[in-house]
């Protein structure tokens, strides 16, 4: 597709990726340098960390306009799983601002940014539970947030991207989706700062 002169990947997650990659590196080589899984003192950390972000974009999963285009949105939600790791481990929840505590967008494009960032974390995160099985934690117990959906990690991709791509857009919405993406993955990384450092 041209508009203005531009012409557009024909998929949006494809220019999701590509608008990113470069903060999505960023962020796995910082988390990574933090060695979560090195204890479970740097662990509780990582709960902190996983916390935080997903209180900021849990109003996503539960809105009823984005859950009639993205289907079992609501169930991607993976707030709960990570309360449920902290109380495994006897850990507080971590005081959020109000204003962390806030939705990071309710406009669709921006949402679909987000959400982007953070569904794509879950197809990581079956290097990190294998990383976690040595601290004696797992699906179970302590690490419940990182456990594959029933169907599988790729094919839970696959469906939401699918639904994703199949979103109607005005090429202005596409291009504000992709700076989303961005703005998602900036957040990210200064909370790893903030949690894991």
């Amino acid at each position: 597709m041209s508009v203005d002169g531009d012409v557009l990947a024909p998929s949006r997650i494809l220019r999701f990726r590509a608008t990113s990659s470069a903060f999505h590196q960023r962020v796995d080589d910082a988390v990574m340098q933090a060695a979560p899984f090195a204890s479970r003192q740097n662990y509780a950390r990582f709960l902190r960390f996983q916390y935080r972000l997903h209180r900021r974009v849990a109003p996503l999963y539960g809105a009823p306009a984005f859950q009639a285009l993205l289907p079992d949105l609501a169930s991607r939600e993976r707030l709960s799983r990570v309360e449920s790791d902290l109380l495994d481990l006897g850990l507080a929840r971590p005081e959020v601002a109000h204003l962390e505590a806030a939705e990071p967008a309710a406009a669709l494009p921006e949402a679909l940014g987000w959400l982007y960032v953070v569904e794509g974390s879950n197809m990581g995160a079956a290097f990190l539970l294998k990383a976690a099985i040595k601290l004696d934690l797992s699906e179970r117990f302590g690490a419940r947030h990182l456990a594959a959906h029933p169907e599988g990690r790729g094919l839970n991709w696959r469906r939401f991207t699918e639904a994703l791509d199949a979103i109607a857009l005005t090429p202005e919405e596409d291009r504000r989706a992709e700076a989303a993406t961005i703005s998602a993955f900036s957040h990210v990384l200064d909370l790893v700062g903030e949690e894991l450092a």
